[in-house]
C-alpha cells in the first residue's frame, strides 16, 4: 500500500513538472468533461492514439468553441469549409508561411499584423490598385518598392496608388 502511494505521488509530481514545463500530458477520453466529449466527438475513435500535444490543442479549441457566440461559430465553420476546399498544395504553402511567421520575433509579428490591418482598412479600389501594381513587378522592383513605400507619408502613398 505504501509503495503504491509512493508510485501515485511520483506520477503526480511528474505530471505537475511536465505541466509546469508546458508539456502536454495525454488525457484518456473518459476523463474529458461531457462538454469536451460532445465537442470533440469526431475524434473519439482515435483520441487515445493522438499525441498528447494534439489532444491538448484540441481541448483548448473545444474550450474556445464553447465560449463562442453563434455568429462566431458560423464564421469558424465557414473558415473551416474554405480551408478543406483548398488544394493540398495551397494548404501546405499556408502552413509553411504560418510556421515562418511563428518563428519571427514578436515585434516583427506585430509589425506585420499592423500592416495587414492597414491594408484591410484601405478602400477596396485602393487595395486592388496596390495588388495590381505588385503583380506587375519583378522581385527586385518589389524590394525597392517596399523600401520606398515605407518611407512615404499616407498622402504620398495614396497619390502613388492613383498613378497608372
Amino acid at each position: 500500500m505504501r509503495k503504491r502511494m509512493g508510485v501515485v505521488a511520483a506520477a503526480a509530481l511528474l505530471m505537475a513538472a511536465l505541466l509546469a514545463r508546458g508539456e502536454a500530458v495525454a488525457a484518456p477520453w473518459e476523463r474529458l468533461t461531457p462538454e469536451e466529449r460532445q465537442i470533440l466527438k469526431p475524434f473519439e475513435g482515435r483520441w487515445e492514439s493522438l499525441p498528447p500535444e494534439r489532444q491538448e490543442r484540441l481541448r483548448q479549441g473545444a474550450e474556445r468553441w464553447r465560449t463562442m457566440t453563434p455568429e462566431e461559430r458560423r464564421q469558424a465553420r465557414e473558415r473551416s469549409r474554405k480551408w478543406r476546399e483548398l488544394p493540398p498544395e495551397e494548404r501546405e504553402r499556408i502552413r509553411k508561411r504560418f510556421d515562418e511567421f511563428s518563428k519571427l520575433p514578436p515585434a516583427e509579428q506585430e509589425r506585420i499584423r499592423q500592416k495587414y490591418r492597414w491594408f484591410r482598412e484601405l478602400p477596396p479600389e485602393e487595395r486592388e490598385a496596390l495588388r495590381e501594381k505588385w503583380r506587375g513587378l519583378s522581385r527586385e522592383e518589389r524590394r525597392e518598392l517596399r523600401d520606398r513605400y515605407r518611407a512615404m507619408t499616407p498622402e504620398q502613398r495614396r497619390d502613388y496608388l492613383k498613378q497608372p
